[in-house]
């Protein structure tokens, strides 16, 4: 290990209690997609205590990004991304009616740390590590712009153009373990609304409309078979989350609008995952007098790891973290608009572990005596805080790497 890891390490221990500080102020104060406000200016003020060469904020609205730029010349850029909303999730903790369920208050302290950390030993570094923090991962609401594509889209890394971007999910792996899989590791997504339309009526008198309930009720339970329309080695799922009808008890509303995602593991399958879908809507809708509308947004690519970038990044994952703790897992049908950045720039996508849970094969089991195995988006979700310093570890010895030169898996030109 060379003295500029051993310094990282160094500043990573001594930055312990602020990170867990920090993960405490962000799970105390969750926000929605594109509602970040109080997120966002708590991570710009960070960011400005450390003196960094700029920050940016109010990009594509909540976004912000900061610039360190080493104290040696350098080529390389690297982006740590972070992603900052909560869901519409009672947590079983107490916080609610919206609370981070899936972990994104890890993922800013964790890179707000890390931020800590290199500007410490930024005179020693060669080259520019950009902090970017993201809002609405986890999707807008209808009818505004969100995510990865929009902050880039709004010129958030202009002058600042990554050589490598690198991130990593939170999730109920066993406490300080990296899973990795090489190929696409999360899923091609989009969300989908569907309005049957129908003609409104009395309850009592359903003969005198055109009820779009049944029609809507075919959608459901169609949805659930489309999988049969995808060869099965290519897991594909879609899944109808919300139902809201105009209606009341006694009145046939004149129309129904079903929500739902869409997910394919391969993203050459996703148009036709879309045509069966929208199929099995227009016909349905059709059998019993309706007609059906389709709306697409949201859409995001598949998040593929390459092998040359994993090859690369091994020794400095192993390193962090140790050996023993980087391991395989199978792709999920999750998605992420990390996606965006990886397929724009290269780099890696990657899981992280902070569940009281063990490897048993490729299963995930609870440990006896511990909190329990909670996924992401459930109330019971949780996060170790002693985890999470490794984290930073991770984070903060990629940086250095890539900047250095040690972990880079570009073609050459």
């Amino acid at each position: 290990m060379s003295e500029l890891h051993r310094l990282v390490d160094e500043a990573c221990a001594e930055h312990e209690e602020w990170l867990i500080a920090s993960r405490a102020w962000l799970h105390a104060h969750p926000e929605l997609s594109n509602r970040e406000e109080q997120t966002a200016a708590y991570v710009a003020a960070q960011l400005r205590e450390l003196g960094l060469d700029e920050v940016r904020t109010g990009i594509s609205g909540h976004g912000v990004v900061g610039v360190l730029r080493g104290g040696l010349p350098g080529e390389r850029v690297i982006a740590l991304r972070a992603d900052m909303d909560a869901l519409p999730v009672e947590g079983a903790d107490g916080v609610g009616p919206v609370s981070h369920a899936c972990g994104h208050d890890c993922h800013v302290a964790t890179v707000l740390t890390t931020a800590r950390v290199l500007a410490g030993v930024r005179d020693k570094l060669p080259g520019t590590v950009v902090f970017f923090f993201q809002p609405a991962e986890e999707g807008a609401p209808i009818g505004e712009i969100a995510g990865a594509k929009a902050m880039l889209d709004a010129g958030a890394l202009d002058g600042v153009e990554p050589t490598m971007v690198f991130a990593m999910h939170v999730v109920y792996l066993p406490k300080g373990v990296i899973g990795y899989h090489v190929g696409n590791q999360f899923a091609a997504a989009c969300a989908v609304d569907v309005t049957i339309r129908g003609v409104q009526t009395h309850g009592a008198a359903p003969w005198l409309g055109v009820d779009p309930m049944p029609a809507a009720a075919q959608v459901i339970l169609g949805a659930s078979q489309l999988y049969r329309q995808v060869p099965a080695a290519s897991p594909v799922a879609v899944s109808i989350g919300h139902v809201e009808d105009v209606g009341r008890c006694n009145i046939i509303g004149a129309s129904v609008t079903l929500s739902g995602t869409m997910r394919s593991s391969r993203q050459e399958d996703m148009p036709a995952l879309k045509a069966g879908f929208e199929r099995l809507a227009e016909h349905s809708a059709a059998a019993y007098g309706c007609t059906a509308e389709l709306d697409y947004h949201f859409e995001i690519p598949a998040v593929r790891n390459e092998q040359a970038w994993f090859d690369a990044a091994r020794p400095t994952l192993e390193r962090a973290v140790g050996a023993e703790r980087v391991v395989p897992v199978e792709p999920v049908m999750g998605s992420d608009d990390m996606a965006e950045l990886v397929s724009a720039y290269g780099g890696l996508y990657l899981t992280y572990g902070v569940q009281d849970t063990r490897m048993d094969g490729d299963r995930v089991l609870p440990v006896e005596g511990g909190r329990g195995l909670a996924p992401n988006h459930h109330p019971a979700f949780y996060a170790d805080d002693a985890s999470l310093l490794d984290n930073v570890r991770v984070h903060a010895h990629v940086a250095v790497d890539h900047l250095l030169g040690d972990l880079d898996a570009r073609v050459p030109r």
